[in-house]
């Protein structure tokens, strides 16, 4: 597994897709608009929720929906009234309609009346006898948010864990934008207690497609354990922060290179 030709590979890949060239196409673009801590989280947390079909439809419908918050998102979320709420009606990006916007607003409101950052809706696992881990968090988050009386059921498909199976990769995508740190100034770093090394890599059609090719994952489908696999293959490069390969492995699959 540990062939260092594929890792000073991708480690050159990742050194050409992480830096600010990257971020205006992606969806990552939308929290980069932004200064406040509470308006990256949120606006991130949609973006990466979103994240699916064509890139700049997702932005664009990012961008609608800052509109629809007033330009405000943690105040508008924080502080909005019945009345307000009426700006959210009619959004809609693919199965994702108003429905799930009202409960995901709800929701947002909830926590920040309990914590100042959206961190703490992650370490609901961290006091697990066995220790903390990202498996463990998302499947502690994902019963958190629907955990206020008379959440939609429709909308409980927006959420993935792993006790679904599901590789989880918008949820791993948006914990990579705000856990990673480092000098490129792509992903935020903002988040500071949960470590790099925990992250799983978001495992996209792009990704999955490359990593196939480098014989990092082998298992027939993707769900929770291709996405445990892939990272940990990752992990012989780089244990401290395997998850900087998502760069690389989709930078490579975007651009048709393998």
């Amino acid at each position: 597994m540990a062939d260092f030709n594929i890792k000073s590979f991708l480690d050159a890949k990742v050194d050409q897709f992480n830096r600010p060239a990257f971020i205006p196409n992606d969806p990552i673009v939308i929290p980069h608009l932004f200064t406040k801590q509470q308006d990256i989280e949120i606006m991130g947390f949609f973006a990466a929720i979103l994240a699916w079909g064509q890139r700049k439809t997702i932005i664009n419908k990012c961008n609608e929906l800052i509109q629809r918050f007033d330009g405000e998102p943690a105040k508008f979320i924080t502080q909005h009234s019945e009345h307000d709420l009426k700006n959210l009606l009619g959004f809609k990006h693919r199965t994702f309609n108003d429905t799930d916007l009202l409960y995901f607003v709800a929701f947002l409101r909830f926590h920040y009346t309990r914590f100042a950052s959206l961190e703490d809706a992650f370490l609901l696992a961290a006091q697990h006898p066995d220790g903390f881990s990202i498996e463990r968090s998302l499947n502690e988050f994902k019963a958190y948010f629907f955990s206020l009386p008379d959440h939609p059921i429709r909308t409980k498909k927006h959420i993935s864990s792993p006790m679904q199976k599901s590789s989880c990769k918008r949820l791993n995508m948006f914990l990579r934008w705000m856990v990673r740190q480092d000098n490129s100034g792509v992903d935020f770093g903002i988040w500071k207690r949960i470590a790099a090394s925990d992250l799983i890599c978001p495992c996209d059609i792009h990704v999955e497609r490359v990593a196939r090719r480098f014989g990092l994952i082998t298992a027939d489908k993707v769900n929770w354990k291709t996405a445990v696999e892939l990272t940990e293959n990752l992990k012989v490069f780089d244990p401290k922060d395997p998850v900087k390969y998502d760069f690389a492995l989709f930078g490579i699959g975007v651009e048709g290179e393998v």
